[in-house]
């Protein structure tokens, strides 16, 4: 049972380990790419002028031609220089001024840094990809695992390990009587059920923490010599609507194909 739990933990250890380095390498990759075209798409150079002086130059006539391309402003001087400004979207009568001093007026369609496009055209389709990849990967490797997400996590005692009886149970002599006839319903349940008895449907053990309500369980089960199944409380609980649901349902679904068993949900 402990060899259970510590695989189990592990997995769900490795798991989550996975998961967060899937995600930090994937936000970083789509973090350096949109801070590298962010940064190529505003950077300045040696060529670069603020508006009002590119607005001054036009003014005084030193401007031969200029490329309108969305905001952006660029073409040369006179003395063929080049330059690159934006203009404020503000600013409406930018080709009507550059038209009165004669000045070469072109444009072209605003497009995007190619990154930019390749990111935003294929980032979507690589992250599904991805994921999709790190899904198939978890199955195999998990025994299916990612797949039995609304499963049960109950343990069923193996047949090779040691049965629990009462002799292994020491003290609690009032609990044991009570047992009695519940693990002799367990053993003949045809000779309560043509008298039409039930057997009843559970019995609350009560006590303090390390009393030995799971020994006295897995004694009850050992007594009767039927399948032990025992889960914690804590396993119920998801934080997605209906998995703890599903999972009593499948937990009473197993118990049904071994009855009869015992299932046992400690806290």
């Amino acid at each position: 049972m402990r060899a259970n739990l510590e695989s189990d933990e592990v997995r769900r250890v490795v798991l989550n380990t996975s998961v967060r380095s899937f995600a930090f390498w994937m936000v970083l990759v789509v973090a350096v790419v949109l801070i590298w075209n962010f940064s190529t798409q505003f950077q300045t150079g040696d060529n670069a002028v603020s508006f009002s002086e590119f607005v001054r130059m036009v003014d005084a006539g030193q401007v031969e031609n200029v490329t309108l391309t969305g905001n952006e402003v660029t073409g040369s001087t006179t003395s063929g220089e080049s330059f690159r400004t934006f203009a404020p979207p503000q600013y409406e009568g930018l080709v009507n001024k550059l038209v009165e001093r004669d000045v070469a007026v072109s444009a072209r369609e605003a497009t995007g840094s190619p990154w930019a496009t390749l990111l935003y055209t294929w980032a979507p389709i690589l992250l599904i990809l991805g994921f999709w990849i790190f899904f198939m990967r978890q199955v195999q490797s998990g025994g299916n695992k990612a797949l039995s997400f609304g499963k049960s996590r109950a343990k069923l005692s193996s047949s090779t390990q040691k049965k629990a009886t009462f002799k292994d149970v020491a003290g609690v002599d009032e609990a044991k009587e009570e047992l009695l006839e519940i693990i002799d319903f367990l053993r003949e349940p045809q000779k309560y059920q043509k008298l039409g008895g039930r057997i009843p449907k559970g019995v609350l053990l009560m006590g303090a923490p390390g009393t030995g309500k799971t020994l006295l369980a897995r004694a009850v089960a050992g007594e009767a010599n039927v399948p032990f199944f025992s889960i914690s409380g804590s396993d119920f609980v998801e934080m997605f609507v209906g998995v703890g649901a599903s999972r009593v349902r499948d937990l009473f679904e197993q118990g049904k194909k071994n009855a009869p068993c015992i299932v046992f949900i400690d806290e």
